[in-house]
């Protein structure tokens, strides 16, 4: 089975490159050869380039987890946002046509306007509130109809820059840590993530799936359970609402980013893991 990981240096594809890695030494049955493709060798803006690797590599499954997710930014230039996360999945999608391979995207919880007050299923109808949210749902309307959608949520992990990294670094100086109490979502851990974005992928399984850990929290409750499991005191965490920010954020945030993996649910399959161990472990790993 031939996989092609588009945006394999971010903290998804970097996960998901490891994951492959793992299954194909431990598991001769399940064998892959991975593609790994980082935005240094693969802009998938560009039409071309993406119609010839694909053509080259010939893939049987392509998890597209290139995006531009800097959420802010694309507030600034929603021209580029839309130029990498919707352009660049149809690009995406038209070679995954042409050539006969299968396509898993990978989106987000900022599809929704967070205004309602239980989490949000598969079913629930989009309205993005920010450039970076309406870039994405446009990316998942490029993804045909036999294709994979799979949002999740506040994801940190190993690599690249994340909520974890970012708290133990402020921690690590004298000065209050301040974080937001009035946004809610689920805490995914890349690593937990990795192995069902794969399988789904592999699967070949149609339609949109929520995949995040168990369990929900605010930024603020995120913030204090990354102090506590690095063993500082969680107390020098403060709350604060999103409108006391200084300087506000340029884009606004859903209130309710809470995604119910409904359909995996459904299917009977195994929830992953509370976000709070996992978390966990992961701040363990960073530390260690």
């Amino acid at each position: 089975m031939r996989v092609l990981v588009t945006g394999a240096g971010g903290q998804v594809g970097e996960a998901l490159v490891r994951e492959a890695t793992a299954r194909s030494a431990t598991r001769p049955g399940e064998a892959l050869a991975l593609v790994a493709c980082p935005r240094s060798v693969l802009d998938v803006s560009r039409r071309d380039a993406v119609l010839s690797a694909v053509e080259s590599l010939q893939p049987d499954v392509v998890v597209h987890a290139a995006a531009w997710t800097a959420v802010d930014a694309c507030e600034a230039d929603p021209a580029r946002a839309l130029a990498v996360n919707a352009l660049g999945t149809r690009n995406v999608a038209d070679a995954c046509f042409l050539l006969g391979a299968h396509l898993c995207y990978v989106s987000t919880d900022y599809v929704f306007d967070g205004l309602l007050e239980r989490p949000y299923t598969e079913w629930d109808r989009p309205n993005p509130v920010s450039a970076y949210g309406h870039s994405k749902l446009a990316g998942e309307m490029e993804v045909p109809p036999g294709g994979t959608i799979v949002r999740t949520s506040w994801v940190c992990g190993r690599h690249g820059a994340n909520m974890a990294k970012t708290v133990l670094r402020l921690a690590s100086e004298e000065r209050p840590l301040r974080f937001v109490d009035d946004q809610r979502g689920s805490p995914t851990v890349a690593e937990d993530l990795a192995p069902v974005l794969l399988d789904l992928a592999l699967a070949r399984r149609r339609g949109i799936f929520h995949v995040t850990n168990a369990g929900e929290t605010t930024w603020f409750g995120f913030a204090r359970a990354i102090v506590a499991a690095a063993g500082l005191d969680p107390a020098r965490v403060e709350p604060v609402s999103t409108a006391e920010l200084d300087p506000p954020r340029a884009a606004r945030r859903p209130p309710n980013s809470v995604l119910d993996n409904l359909a995996r649910r459904l299917a009977g399959e195994e929830p992953l893991p509370y976000w709070e161990e996992s978390v966990g472990r992961l701040v363990a790993d960073l530390i260690g």
